[in-house]
Protein backbone atom coordinates (compact mmCIF):
# COMPACT_ATOMS: atom_id res chain seq x y z
CA UNK A 1 0.00 0.00 0.00
CA UNK A 2 2.80 2.40 -0.33
CA UNK A 3 1.44 4.19 -3.48
CA UNK A 4 -2.13 4.46 -1.92
CA UNK A 5 -1.98 7.99 -0.97
CA UNK A 6 -0.52 9.21 -4.49
CA UNK A 7 -3.22 7.59 -5.95
CA UNK A 8 -5.66 8.87 -3.78
CA UNK A 9 -3.95 12.92 -4.30
CA UNK A 10 -3.99 11.84 -8.14
CA UNK A 11 -7.42 11.34 -7.77
CA UNK A 12 -8.67 13.80 -5.75
CA UNK A 13 -7.20 16.35 -8.20
CA UNK A 14 -8.58 14.75 -11.24
CA UNK A 15 -12.31 14.77 -9.66
CA UNK A 16 -12.00 18.11 -8.68
CA UNK A 17 -11.07 19.01 -12.61
CA UNK A 18 -13.95 17.04 -13.71
CA UNK A 19 -17.19 18.47 -14.96
CA UNK A 20 -19.31 15.79 -13.55
CA UNK A 21 -18.13 16.60 -10.32
CA UNK A 22 -19.53 20.34 -10.38
CA UNK A 23 -22.54 18.90 -11.97
CA UNK A 24 -23.00 16.49 -8.90
CA UNK A 25 -22.25 19.36 -6.33
CA UNK A 26 -24.54 22.17 -8.09
CA UNK A 27 -27.56 19.08 -8.36
CA UNK A 28 -26.88 18.36 -4.58
CA UNK A 29 -27.17 21.86 -3.32
CA UNK A 30 -29.95 22.75 -5.08
CA UNK A 31 -32.36 19.45 -4.07
CA UNK A 32 -31.37 19.46 -0.87
CA UNK A 33 -31.41 23.09 0.15
CA UNK A 34 -35.03 23.16 -1.84
CA UNK A 35 -35.60 20.03 0.63
CA UNK A 36 -34.66 21.83 3.79
CA UNK A 37 -36.69 25.12 2.75
CA UNK A 38 -39.46 22.43 2.24
CA UNK A 39 -39.07 21.17 5.80
CA UNK A 40 -39.04 24.30 7.46
CA UNK A 41 -42.23 26.28 5.43
CA UNK A 42 -44.31 22.89 7.15
CA UNK A 43 -42.83 23.36 10.74
CA UNK A 44 -43.60 27.36 10.43
CA UNK A 45 -47.24 25.98 9.32
CA UNK A 46 -48.08 23.18 11.94
CA UNK A 47 -46.17 21.53 14.12
CA UNK A 48 -44.65 18.33 13.83
CA UNK A 49 -43.79 15.65 15.33
CA UNK A 50 -40.03 14.66 14.49
CA UNK A 51 -37.34 17.07 14.17
CA UNK A 52 -36.33 18.58 11.20
CA UNK A 53 -33.33 16.21 10.83
CA UNK A 54 -34.99 13.86 10.90
CA UNK A 55 -37.22 14.45 8.24
CA UNK A 56 -34.50 15.74 6.10
CA UNK A 57 -32.62 12.86 6.18
CA UNK A 58 -35.58 10.88 4.79
CA UNK A 59 -34.71 12.14 1.83
CA UNK A 60 -30.96 10.55 1.60
CA UNK A 61 -31.71 8.24 -1.38
CA UNK A 62 -32.41 10.73 -3.55
CA UNK A 63 -29.16 12.74 -4.06
CA UNK A 64 -27.28 9.47 -3.74
CA UNK A 65 -28.86 7.62 -6.59
CA UNK A 66 -27.43 10.37 -8.89
CA UNK A 67 -24.57 11.41 -6.63
CA UNK A 68 -22.52 8.36 -6.70
CA UNK A 69 -22.90 7.91 -10.39
CA UNK A 70 -21.24 11.18 -11.34
CA UNK A 71 -18.54 10.64 -8.57
CA UNK A 72 -17.53 6.88 -9.47
CA UNK A 73 -18.53 6.11 -13.21
CA UNK A 74 -15.77 7.39 -14.46
CA UNK A 75 -12.91 5.95 -12.47
CA UNK A 76 -12.00 2.61 -13.35
CA UNK A 77 -14.44 2.67 -16.83
CA UNK A 78 -12.19 5.81 -18.24
CA UNK A 79 -9.15 4.33 -17.73
CA UNK A 80 -10.20 1.32 -19.43
CA UNK A 81 -11.37 3.09 -22.43
CA UNK A 82 -8.20 5.40 -22.44
CA UNK A 83 -5.68 2.01 -22.40
CA UNK A 84 -4.20 4.05 -19.22
CA UNK A 85 -4.77 1.03 -16.71
CA UNK A 86 -2.95 -1.56 -18.32
CA UNK A 87 -0.22 1.33 -18.23
CA UNK A 88 -0.54 2.16 -14.87
CA UNK A 89 -0.63 -1.25 -13.44
CA UNK A 90 2.96 -2.01 -15.24
CA UNK A 91 4.34 0.58 -12.84
CA UNK A 92 5.08 -0.75 -9.04
CA UNK A 93 1.46 -0.22 -8.31
CA UNK A 94 -1.11 -3.14 -7.65
CA UNK A 95 -4.61 -3.47 -8.57
CA UNK A 96 -5.66 -3.37 -4.82
CA UNK A 97 -3.99 0.67 -4.47
CA UNK A 98 -5.51 1.31 -7.65
CA UNK A 99 -8.91 0.64 -6.37
CA UNK A 100 -8.41 1.75 -3.32
CA UNK A 101 -7.02 4.83 -3.89
CA UNK A 102 -10.05 5.81 -6.22
CA UNK A 103 -12.27 4.60 -4.13
CA UNK A 104 -11.06 6.77 -0.77
CA UNK A 105 -11.00 9.69 -3.42
CA UNK A 106 -15.00 9.16 -4.09
CA UNK A 107 -15.64 8.51 -1.03
CA UNK A 108 -13.65 11.68 0.67
CA UNK A 109 -15.83 14.05 -1.99
CA UNK A 110 -18.89 12.22 -1.15
CA UNK A 111 -18.78 13.15 3.26
CA UNK A 112 -17.56 16.46 1.92
CA UNK A 113 -21.04 17.13 0.17
CA UNK A 114 -22.89 15.91 2.68
CA UNK A 115 -20.56 17.76 5.45
CA UNK A 116 -21.47 21.26 4.06
CA UNK A 117 -24.99 20.11 4.24
CA UNK A 118 -24.54 20.75 8.01
CA UNK A 119 -24.31 24.54 7.39
CA UNK A 120 -28.25 24.50 6.97
CA UNK A 121 -28.51 23.58 10.46
CA UNK A 122 -26.05 25.80 11.09
CA UNK A 123 -28.31 28.64 10.13
CA UNK A 124 -31.43 27.39 11.63
CA UNK A 125 -29.69 27.30 15.09
CA UNK A 126 -28.53 31.06 14.28
CA UNK A 127 -31.91 32.32 13.43
CA UNK A 128 -34.67 29.96 14.41
CA UNK A 129 -34.29 30.32 18.13
CA UNK A 130 -36.21 27.19 18.79
CA UNK A 131 -33.95 24.59 20.53
CA UNK A 132 -36.87 21.81 19.71
CA UNK A 133 -35.44 22.63 15.89
CA UNK A 134 -31.82 21.46 16.63
CA UNK A 135 -32.03 18.72 18.66
CA UNK A 136 -28.48 17.49 18.08
CA UNK A 137 -29.37 13.20 18.55
CA UNK A 138 -30.61 13.40 15.01
CA UNK A 139 -28.15 15.06 13.25
CA UNK A 140 -25.51 13.65 15.10
CA UNK A 141 -27.08 10.02 13.89
CA UNK A 142 -27.95 11.29 10.51
CA UNK A 143 -24.39 12.22 9.48
CA UNK A 144 -23.21 8.88 11.02
CA UNK A 145 -25.97 6.65 9.12
CA UNK A 146 -24.40 8.46 5.81
CA UNK A 147 -20.66 8.12 6.66
CA UNK A 148 -21.14 4.06 7.24
CA UNK A 149 -24.16 3.90 4.19
CA UNK A 150 -21.91 5.97 1.73
CA UNK A 151 -18.82 3.27 2.32
CA UNK A 152 -20.92 1.05 0.78
CA UNK A 153 -22.83 2.91 -1.81
CA UNK A 154 -19.63 4.50 -2.96
CA UNK A 155 -18.04 0.83 -3.50
CA UNK A 156 -20.74 -0.11 -5.44
CA UNK A 157 -20.76 2.70 -7.70
CA UNK A 158 -16.77 1.59 -8.21
CA UNK A 159 -17.81 -1.65 -8.56
CA UNK A 160 -20.30 -0.70 -11.54
CA UNK A 161 -17.00 1.22 -13.23
CA UNK A 162 -14.84 -1.67 -13.60
CA UNK A 163 -17.40 -3.74 -15.50
CA UNK A 164 -17.50 -1.77 -18.04
CA UNK A 165 -15.70 0.41 -20.59
CA UNK A 166 -18.02 3.27 -21.45
CA UNK A 167 -18.53 5.69 -18.39
CA UNK A 168 -22.34 6.04 -19.46
CA UNK A 169 -23.17 2.49 -19.13
CA UNK A 170 -21.06 2.32 -15.99
CA UNK A 171 -23.05 5.21 -14.63
CA UNK A 172 -26.41 3.78 -15.36
CA UNK A 173 -25.31 0.25 -14.20
CA UNK A 174 -24.36 2.51 -10.76
CA UNK A 175 -27.71 4.00 -10.87
CA UNK A 176 -29.82 0.43 -11.27
CA UNK A 177 -28.02 -1.23 -8.54
CA UNK A 178 -28.67 1.54 -5.78
CA UNK A 179 -32.08 1.90 -6.90
CA UNK A 180 -32.85 -1.90 -6.23
CA UNK A 181 -30.37 -2.14 -3.67
CA UNK A 182 -32.26 0.96 -2.04
CA UNK A 183 -35.51 1.01 -3.04
CA UNK A 184 -36.06 -2.36 -4.38
CA UNK A 185 -35.64 -3.45 -0.54
CA UNK A 186 -38.61 -1.68 0.58
CA UNK A 187 -40.25 -2.85 -2.23
CA UNK A 188 -40.06 -6.50 -1.15
CA UNK A 189 -40.50 -5.83 2.13
CA UNK A 190 -44.26 -4.94 1.42
CA UNK A 191 -44.49 -8.04 -0.81
CA UNK A 192 -47.30 -9.97 0.46
CA UNK A 193 -46.17 -13.01 -1.54
CA UNK A 194 -42.89 -13.11 0.90
CA UNK A 195 -45.43 -13.65 4.55
CA UNK A 196 -45.59 -17.46 2.71
CA UNK A 197 -43.84 -19.96 5.77
CA UNK A 198 -41.51 -21.42 3.06
CA UNK A 199 -40.03 -18.13 2.27
CA UNK A 200 -39.79 -16.81 6.04
CA UNK A 201 -35.70 -16.80 5.78
CA UNK A 202 -35.72 -14.49 2.83
CA UNK A 203 -37.86 -12.45 4.15
CA UNK A 204 -35.42 -12.18 7.05
CA UNK A 205 -32.68 -11.42 5.12
CA UNK A 206 -34.68 -8.58 3.33
CA UNK A 207 -35.79 -6.86 6.67
CA UNK A 208 -31.84 -7.36 8.37
CA UNK A 209 -31.13 -5.24 4.76
CA UNK A 210 -33.64 -2.43 4.97
CA UNK A 211 -31.51 0.71 4.36
CA UNK A 212 -34.44 2.98 5.04
CA UNK A 213 -35.11 1.00 8.68
CA UNK A 214 -31.28 1.68 8.91
CA UNK A 215 -31.46 5.17 8.34
CA UNK A 216 -34.35 5.67 11.03
CA UNK A 217 -32.61 3.57 13.71
CA UNK A 218 -29.63 5.65 13.08
CA UNK A 219 -31.53 9.23 13.55
CA UNK A 220 -33.18 7.92 17.10
CA UNK A 221 -29.51 7.19 18.35
CA UNK A 222 -30.13 3.35 17.99
CA UNK A 223 -26.51 2.18 16.39
CA UNK A 224 -26.70 -1.67 15.91
CA UNK A 225 -24.10 -3.78 15.65
CA UNK A 226 -25.61 -6.10 12.84
CA UNK A 227 -26.37 -2.84 10.75
CA UNK A 228 -22.84 -1.36 10.89
CA UNK A 229 -21.79 -4.90 9.67
CA UNK A 230 -24.02 -5.28 6.86
CA UNK A 231 -22.54 -1.49 5.34
CA UNK A 232 -18.80 -2.78 5.93
CA UNK A 233 -19.50 -6.55 4.45
CA UNK A 234 -21.37 -5.34 1.80
CA UNK A 235 -18.33 -2.47 1.07
CA UNK A 236 -15.51 -5.25 1.17
CA UNK A 237 -17.51 -7.85 -1.08
CA UNK A 238 -17.98 -4.74 -3.72
CA UNK A 239 -14.17 -3.58 -3.51
CA UNK A 240 -13.14 -7.23 -3.86
CA UNK A 241 -15.59 -8.08 -6.96
CA UNK A 242 -14.22 -4.65 -8.36
CA UNK A 243 -10.36 -5.53 -7.96
CA UNK A 244 -11.47 -8.97 -9.39
CA UNK A 245 -12.87 -7.26 -12.46
CA UNK A 246 -10.68 -5.03 -13.34
CA UNK A 247 -8.08 -8.09 -13.07
CA UNK A 248 -10.36 -10.40 -15.37
CA UNK A 249 -10.80 -7.75 -17.75
CA UNK A 250 -6.61 -7.51 -17.98
CA UNK A 251 -6.56 -11.08 -18.54
CA UNK A 252 -8.58 -10.81 -21.78
CA UNK A 253 -7.16 -7.79 -23.19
Amino acid sequence: MRHFFTILGHEVRMLLVSPSTYIAAVAFFLLMGFTFTTILEQYSTAPQDLSPASVFFNYYWFPVIFMVPLLTMKCLAEERRLGTIETLLTSPVTTVEVVLGKYAAAYLLYLIFWASSSGFFYILRRFAGDAHLIDPGPILGGYLFITVSGLFFIAIGVFASSLSRNQSVAGIICVVLLVGIILGGQYLANAPWLDREALLPLKEAVAYAQIAQHREDFTRGVVDMRELLFYLSGTVLALIFSILSVEAKLLHS
